[in-house]
């Protein structure tokens, strides 16, 4: 039935940091590793911000998103994976020799002996402002994400939002911009500690708890000012801008995996400390997971692909070890070390 199609020990689901590591380190297993995304091109959530400076990825000093990106997808082609662009797997079927069969929405079928899900939130699809007519701003100075720092110079510039992306905006934007205001509807900020600081300790106008009620304009084209709603006494402000950015995060859509069988809930899949599933074969990592001791960073990522790819391993193999060797040890990279004139007395 299956002759036709070529059969894959991995297949990871999802072209992100997790999903883009993963495939790295299956190549380090000696997997034969197949990775598909959804959309047109890899890079998952940091795509929605590349321009924003990543700090807390070990070893690696400040980094823009897209040049982290960039780094990942050349890693991630180390051991020439097998990579598939714009297709949204939707259904799974489990073949009598225990194999799996994923079928994309598209119709294109794939084989193999094991599944990573490492689909983040599944179709990005970012929370839009709900202020009425906030749509026709979209064209002129309403934005959803910071392309260019360097377009907001010198401009008014009004943050709505209160978790990461909003607090990274704030620091990123306050020595660029004539003045940045945060308007947050709650007074606790869900970014990282040291950055929620920064911004507190900057110039920043931080306006909490206040929401955005109303936006304006004379010509119909482009914000000139905004009203601002404090939402437990109702009191009401107008700040003058020149561009309002929303961070509210993004919408959770993933899909028909929901009618997988899998244990999740609103908005993650439950994986043991191993990451693996109530599905035997299918295993999960990064964002889309939840554990007991996750962290809550990309670097944290980088250590549930690991170990999801470890235990399909163990899964397809029962005696094989653990875990892959290290670098400098792992057979893998010898010939890759010889191509960049690294010879062994070296190592």
């Amino acid at each position: 039935m299956n002759e036709h199609l070529e059969l894959y020990d991995v297949t990871i689901i999802g072209g992100g940091p997790a999903g883009l590591y993963t495939t790295f380190y299956s190549g380090m297993r000696d997997l034969k590793t197949k990775l598909i995304e959804s959309q047109q091109e890899l890079g998952g959530r940091i795509l929605t911000y590349p321009e924003k400076m990543i700090w807390d990825v070990g070893g690696i000093t400040p980094i823009r998103g897209e040049k982290l990106i960039a780094q990942l997808i050349e890693q991630a082609r180390t051991f020439d994976p097998t990579i598939v662009l714009g297709q949204r797997i939707i259904d799974f079927e489990r073949q009598e020799d225990g194999t799996i069969i994923l079928t994309a929405a598209s119709g294109e079928r794939h084989h193999t002996r094991t599944v990573i899900l490492t689909i983040g939130y599944g179709i990005r699809k970012l929370a839009k402002l709900e202020v009425e007519g906030a749509d026709r701003y979209e064209v002129t100075n309403l934005y959803y994400t910071v392309q260019e720092l360097e377009g907001f110079r010198g401009k008014r510039v009004l943050i709505s939002g209160g978790g990461d992306s909003a607090v990274d905006w704030a620091n990123e934007l306050e020595p660029i911009a004539a003045n940045v205001t945060v308007v947050h509807r709650r007074d606790r900020f869900g970014g990282h500690e040291r950055n929620v600081t920064t911004m507190k300790q900057s110039s920043v106008n931080i306006r909490t708890p206040f929401a955005v009620e109303a936006l304006h304009s004379s010509n119909g084209k482009s914000i000139e000012h905004v009203t601002i709603i404090h939402v437990e006494t109702e009191e009401r402000e107008q700040l003058e801008v020149d561009a309002v950015i929303v961070n509210h995060g993004m919408k959770i859509d993933y899909g028909p995996i929901r009618d997988w069988g899998l244990n999740m809930g609103e908005w993650n899949l439950e994986v043991g400390e191993r990451m693996d599933t109530n599905i035997p074969g299918i295993f999960g990592a990064g964002d889309f997971v939840s554990y007991g001791s996750k962290v809550e960073l990309i670097a944290g990522t980088f250590t549930s692909g690991a170990l999801a790819l470890n235990s399909a391993k163990l899964y397809m193999d029962p005696e094989a070890t653990e875990m892959a060797y290290v670098s400098s040890h792992n057979e893998r990279f010898k010939e890759k070390n010889l191509a960049l004139g690294i010879r062994e007395e070296d190592e």
